[in-house]
């Protein structure tokens, strides 16, 4: 994969995490977000980093877009819906795990496809753009064919595209419409990242081989399924390895994990590194984010996992 401008496309919501005295500290997240800020911590400031979306006018979305820019990520020609605002999760612990709950059924960021124009506009000129499920369940119908043909015209320009399917059954009206579309996404797929529990739960596969065995019918080259705490199963070219996971004896916080793994896997390709290398990183990196409270971990955190062990 050539080194080059990224884009990530989603949504970034507003995210609300518990605190001392029972206060909530606000911040900014979303699954291919979270990716996406991985990627800018961990790749050469040179290259372009942009989520691309559909933000509001109200304040939150500005406050929202400025965080991006003091971090070096844009947002390219996403629009900016009159009237509209991001939508807002919080974050509840149970020790580590986390459960969520959300308010975003009229959020900005469902309407990131709504015009063409803009969209393709904003995928132009990437080595790599990054999307999820989550982001085709977010859109409409006739938005999500705007966005899979916007993908679809990038990727024939020489973009490389890493799809996460990330199947949340809450997001779809039933499981057939999400292996409709998550199937469509996966035939503009170079990079396949999905994680075993959500494979197994919509597509009823056995054992992350019989995942990989499946995509590789797809006509995906390079897959990589994560597991939790168990290996991550890497399959490039017909070679199929298993990567442990980096154990972590008392984590804070498991949100965004499986997102930094994706940033940390993408950043270490982009840099040259062979996929089981990146694969090694990529745990490293989502080691270190268990062990801070919320999705997105400091870049200095990001920076020093990513180096070899």
């Amino acid at each position: 994969m050539r080194a080059g401008h990224i884009a990530a496309v989603g949504e970034c919501m507003l995210e609300l995490a518990g605190a001392e005295d029972g206060l909530w500290r606000m911040s900014h997240a979303g699954d291919t977000f979270n990716t996406l800020w991985a990627l800018r911590a961990l790749t050469d400031t040179a290259q372009a980093c942009d989520y691309v979306s559909a933000f509001g006018d109200d304040p939150f979305s500005a406050a929202q877009i400025a965080f991006m820019r003091e971090n070096g990520i844009g947002v390219a020609a996403s629009p900016k819906i009159a009237g509209a605002r991001p939508g807002l999760y919080a974050i509840t612990l149970d020790g580590a795990e986390r459960s969520f709950t959300y308010w975003r059924s009229d959020a900005a960021a469902r309407r990131l496809a709504d015009d063409a124009g803009p969209l393709a506009k904003s995928l132009q000129n990437r080595s790599l753009i990054y999307f999820s499920g989550i982001t085709l369940a977010i859109l409409e119908a006739p938005a999500r064919r705007r966005l899979l043909d916007a993908l679809a015209t990038a990727r024939a320009a020489g973009a490389t595209v890493a799809f996460d399917p990330n199947y949340r059954p809450r997001l779809w009206p039933t499981a057939a419409a999400a292996k409709a579309a998550i199937g469509e996404a996966l035939a503009l797929t170079d990079i396949a990242l999905p994680t075993f529990p959500d494979e197994n739960a919509l597509f009823a596969d056995p054992k992350p081989q019989a995942t990989a065995d499946r995509l590789a019918k797809a006509g995906i080259d390079e897959i990589v399924i994560k597991d939790g705490a168990d290996p991550a199963l890497v399959v490039c070219n017909g070679r199929a390895e298993p990567i442990a996971a980096v154990a972590v004896e008392n984590p804070v916080d498991t949100t965004g994990a499986g997102d930094s793994f994706n940033g940390g896997y993408l950043a270490a390709r982009l840099s040259g590194h062979p996929p089981h290398a990146a694969a090694r990183r990529a745990h490293q990196v989502a080691a270190a984010v268990v062990q801070v409270r919320g999705a997105l971990a400091p870049f200095s955190i990001l920076r020093a996992a990513f180096e070899p062990i």
